[in-house]
Order: C-alpha cells, then structure tokens, then sequence
C-alpha cells in the first residue's frame, strides 16, 4: 500500500485543497505516483471522472495536479446542496438518494466500509495518498459518526498535518486550541501543524513557530507565503464567488446572476481570465446591468427553486429586456432548462413534485429524470464549427422545436438550442468556455488571441509545486507520512 498523509483545516478555507494540489505535482514533477483522496466533500462545483461517475472540482484539479485521470475513488462521497437543510448524496460518483442534514449526520457512518474501500482502490498501486479533510477538526459537535476527518484518519491510521491560516488571523490560538478541544486521541494523531497564506516577512513568526512546538509538541510547517497565481486555478468553495465583485471593468461585459443553488461556476473562470472582458456577478436585490454585452444563466443544483428565485428578484424582465435592446443570451445546464417553457419534475427530484413554468425564452420543454447523464465530450460549435471540450452532467431531457437549431453537434448528434433570431442559446455543456477557439468565436474581438487557458493552469500547478518546494522541507513533511495496511 502507498505512504499516506491527511491535511485537515483548523477551518473552511485554509488552503487544504490548493496545498494538496501543489503537492500532488511537486511529487509527480520528482517522478512518484501520487493521487489525491478526499472521504466527503461537499460541493456543487464537480467534475466527470475517467470511470464515468462524479467528484468535487478540487479533487480533479488535484488529480490533474498529480497527472493521473479522475476517478471515483478519489472522493467517494460527494454532498451537493439542494436546499438549505439537504443535499443529494453521490456515493462512488452516482447519485443514491437526498437527504436532510439531520438524516445524513444519523447516517453517515454507515459509509465508512465504502470509503475505505475506495480508499484502499486508489492507494494500491502508488507511492503516495495525500488526503484532505473537510471543514474544520476541531467541530467535536460532529465527531460521532464522523467520516470526513478525525473519523477516517482513526479508521484508516493515517498521519495528520493540521493546517492553519494565517491571513485571516488568530492563526496561534486557532492551532493551539484545537489541540486542547479535540479528543486526545484525535490529537495524538496530529504529526505536525502547517501555517499557511502567510503575507510579509517570514522572519517576523520565528518566535510564533517555535510557541506552536512547544505548546502542541509536534513540528511546525511554514508560514508557506501568499500563493497570488491561486486565482488562475478554477475554485471549488462557493466563497470564490465572493472575488467576482472586484472584477475589473472590461470592454465586454458578462451578468451572471447569482441563483441560491448555482453550480459548476468554475464554467466561468475562463471568461474572468480575459483581459478584454468583465464578468458582473449580480447579487439577489439588483438589476441585470443594461450594460451586459451577454447574459449567461449558469448551472443549478435544484432549477426549479432558482427559477423561482430568479423572478422573485425580477431578472426575468431584465431578461426580456435585455433581449428586445439586442443583448445576447446563454443558458449553461441549468440555466438551459429555465429558458424553455416548462420545467416538469413529476417525481420529485428536486422537492416538491410539480411542473413550473420557464421564461419561454426558447420554444423547448424540460422533464426531470432520476437517471444523471455523466460524460466527458468533444463537441463543435455549430454556429461557428469551433471545437468545444466540455462535459455533461445533469438529470433531465429537453426537446422542442428549438433544438433543431442546436447549440452544438456531439458526434453528430445535436446537442441544446437556439432562438429564431440567434441571440439566445442553450446547452448542457459544461467547460465549454475552456476551450480557446470557441471561446474566441463567442467574444469576438474581445477574446485575446494569445490567453491559451489550459496551458495556463497547467503553468500555475508547475508554479504552485515550485513555490510549496520553495517554501516547505518536502523532505521532511513526506517523512510523516506512513504505509497503511487496511487488509
């Protein structure tokens, strides 16, 4: 079996997933066989894997990272909200069920023999598992049952490395304390402490390093510095969406509503990497901007309830309006769905069985399905013939007159919709914007012709692995990490 090491948070956002990913290809980059592995996550920013199931964004990335294809057994168990108190639970990357948050915590130590299965899958054939908790480890409110954190660790014996982040403050007390409210033999699992997004000079916390060995009694690593290229890398955490408002000012300007249940967001990041080119988050409360250039409806985790959400907030009329003054519009998964005529969930997927009415913006009809359609496809442009890689990933089936000017061919087969007059379109095509000659034949002359996107990504891993070696004794943080027998 491989060496293993967990990463867990003192809190959301500190930085466990990109430091994973950079991990994950500095190893590959010294020629190891490493993958990532995450027991829950919780997320509706996924990705289809190479087994044709589901994960989160950020195990893929780190998948890419360590530049192995994604499979299911990266991340065997996936939550994806659908409401406020429930999410639909993919097990092994399919859907089984939804349920409530409160059902689920009762639950959900019955999953463990199928994480660990997963887990002894993956880990089989290589040299190294870096695993990723999930929330913080220090929430002893959720320790019964726990499968995500100190619960797996204890079940697998595997090592951890409890991450702190500085940047946000506090980030002594915040390692210091979760050490002194854990159970001590959660703690006695910790191996070392990590401080992470550290801004300034490192020399300034070489007394704060060496309280953290004295009063936890494992080694301190780090601070790792500020990594500024993060941004270049598509983000998992709905928090991301929260630097959407700094956006700069562009000749070229996207509005994207900002829907309670929105999906796969991480469809945008191309477009924001666009020097030409302004992306608007538009917050619950304001009005699609006259400006917009192009609207895009992103994707949904529960359409029916956004659609809702989407008239409470009158952007169905910015919609018409914005379409009558010869602005353009673009449906992803989801949002395709709310511009037909009907949204019909007659068992219930969502909620509530029941039909709603769409905006009618284009001349289709939708019915929800229990059966998700995985897939990762190659497709073309129909309007300009540009070639798109995307994936799909949704429950539903879509037809009416509209689909016979399709948005896309996919093997030759037809694939979404377009309006009479070209200007409102549809697709269920994830990552199409990825792609760069589609995604200049959507913008035009606002497209740069030198931003390749992927080769971008690609260059920040090899950056973020250079600036982890740069930053961390790898050497000595690989020495944590221990062989795991689960036979």
């Amino acid at each position: 079996m491989a060496k293993s090491l967990m990463f867990m948070g003192t809190g959301s956002d500190v930085g466990k997933s990109l430091l994973v990913a950079g991990l994950c290809r500095a190893l590959a980059n010294r020629g190891l066989r490493v993958a990532p592995f995450k027991p829950q996550n919780m997320s509706n920013n996924a990705a289809v894997t190479a087994d044709g199931g589901e994960i989160g964004r950020a195990q893929a990335l780190q998948a890419r990272a360590a530049r192995r294809a994604p499979i299911s057994a990266m991340n065997p168990v996936l939550l994806k909200p659908e409401q406020e108190t429930g999410s639909q639970v993919v097990v092994r990357g399919q859907r089984r069920t939804s349920m409530s948050a409160r059902a689920y915590w009762q639950e959900r130590g019955k999953l463990m023999p199928e994480i660990l299965a997963a887990f002894r899958e993956l880990a089989g054939d290589l040299d190294v598992v870096f695993v990723e908790g999930a929330g913080s480890a220090s929430e002893v409110n959720l320790r019964a049952n726990d499968i995500a954190n100190f619960g797996f660790a204890q079940a697998a014996n595997v090592p951890v490395v409890l991450v702190g982040d500085i940047h946000r403050g506090g980030v002594i007390a915040s390692l210091v304390g979760t050490f002194a409210v854990i159970d001590p033999a959660d703690a006695a699992r910790i191996r070392a402490t990590l401080v992470n997004k550290f801004q300034g000079d490192p020399a300034l916390f070489c007394d704060g390093v060496k309280f953290l060995e004295q009063r936890t009694g494992v080694p301190c690593f780090g601070p790792v510095p500020w990594f500024a290229d993060a941004a270049k890398l598509p983000a998992e955490d709905v928090l991301a969406l929260e630097s959407y408002a700094a956006n700069r000012a562009g000749g070229f300007t996207i509005a994207v509503p900002r829907l309670p249940r929105i999906a796969n967001f991480d469809d945008l990041d191309p477009l924001r990497a666009e020097p030409g080119v302004s992306v608007m988050l538009v917050e619950p409360g304001q009005p699609l901007p006259r400006i917009a250039d192009l609207v895009i409806l992103p994707g949904s985790k529960s359409t029916r309830s956004d659609l809702a959400a989407l008239r409470q907030n009158g952007w169905d009329i910015d919609l018409v309006a914005h379409h009558r003054a010869g602005g353009k519009i673009l449906g992803i998964c989801g949002g395709y769905q709310m511009l037909g005529r009907t949204i019909a969930d007659p068992d219930g997927i969502e909620g509530t069985s029941g039909s709603s009415p769409g905006l009618g913006l284009l001349n289709i009809e939708t019915v929800l399905s229990p059966v998700k359609q995985l897939r990762v496809e190659q497709a073309t442009h129909a309007a300009s013939g540009a070639a798109i890689s995307g994936y799909h990933m949704h429950m539903g089936v879509t037809s009416g007159p509209d689909t016979a000017r399709p948005f896309a061919h996919v093997a030759g087969t037809p694939e979404g919709a377009t309006s009479m007059d070209g200007r409102i379109a549809g697709t269920y095509l994830h990552g199409l914007f990825a792609a760069d000659p589609f995604r200049r034949a959507m913008l035009g002359n606002a497209a740069s012709p030198d931003l390749a996107y992927e080769a971008g990504v690609e260059q920040a891993l090899d950056d973020l692995a250079v600036h982890l070696e740069n930053h961390l004794d790898l050497d000595a943080l690989l020495a944590l990490a221990e062989h795991v027998d689960l036979d």
